[in-house]
């Protein structure tokens, strides 16, 4: 429903940007549901999986042969990219140990992200989506605190002042969830107008019009949103390893 004239009236039938229960299944005497999420989902694993399994063969193809070719090329800049991108906040000996689980995140997170160029409805566009994915960060950010730091982790939820301990507390806690939130409304939000826009303007004005609007609230919106969540994985991180990190 939109605002009206005469109050609130229906808009069009593929302003469509809620979840839908796709094949019921019985676990336990409990029924679950494949959702629009689910299928998304695997589509974009797939998408990924064949993409860079194409990209690497280009890739050991060219240095094979010595001649670098426009798609190796691509390749090394952006690995050369993402190795900058960590080293930065972590130094060398830090980026190792992460460099992976960040360019599988980013590239992950990007490609949900912009799934609505291709009619698709972007998996981050589910909270529990969303919600996994700071967890995982979460974990990560917690296991380096807890091998750097050991004791003094705990030390620190009393600081400055111990009547700062449940404040401290929340303050890890809230980690996950203000990622997951973040990054959950800001897709949320471009997939929700998109869908606006399409209900709302007339057959013969879909045909190209949406493109400005996908180009910002898929591509731009969604490379934004990609970065920011994994900067945030990258500097937590780094924080709790502290000087180590920047060996």
């Amino acid at each position: 429903m939109i605002p009206g004239p005469t109050g609130l009236v229906p808009i069009a039938n593929d302003a469509d940007f809620y979840i839908h229960e796709l094949i019921p299944l019985e676990i336990g005497g409990t029924t679950v549901h494949i959702t629009t999420t689910h299928v998304c989902t695997i589509i974009v694993v797939l998408v990924l999986m064949v993409l860079t399994l194409v990209l690497r063969h280009a890739f050991f193809k060219a240095e094979r042969e010595g001649k670098m070719t426009t798609l190796s090329t691509i390749v090394e800049l952006g690995v050369d990219t993402l190795v900058h991108f960590v080293e930065g906040s972590m130094g060398k000996k830090g980026a190792k140990h992460y460099i992976n689980y960040i360019g599988a995140l980013f590239l992950y997170i990007f490609f949900c992200n912009t799934a609505g160029i291709f009619g698709l409805r972007p998996p981050t566009a589910d909270y529990g989506t969303t919600l996994c994915l700071a967890l995982i960060s979460f974990v990560m950010i917690e296991y380096a605190d807890i091998r750097y730091n050991k004791l003094n982790m705990v030390k620190g939820l009393f600081e400055p002042f111990p009547l700062f301990f449940p404040m401290n507390v929340i303050s890890i806690f809230s980690t996950p969830l203000s990622m997951s939130l973040r990054l959950f409304g800001n897709i949320l939000g471009g997939t929700v107008l998109m869908a606006l826009f399409y209900g709302m303007l007339p057959w013969f004005a879909k045909v190209g019009t949406p493109a400005v609007l996908h180009v910002y609230f898929d591509i731009f919106s969604g490379a934004i949103q990609t970065y920011v969540f994994c900067m945030l994985t990258v500097t937590f991180i780094s924080d709790k390893r502290g000087d180590s990190g920047l060996a």
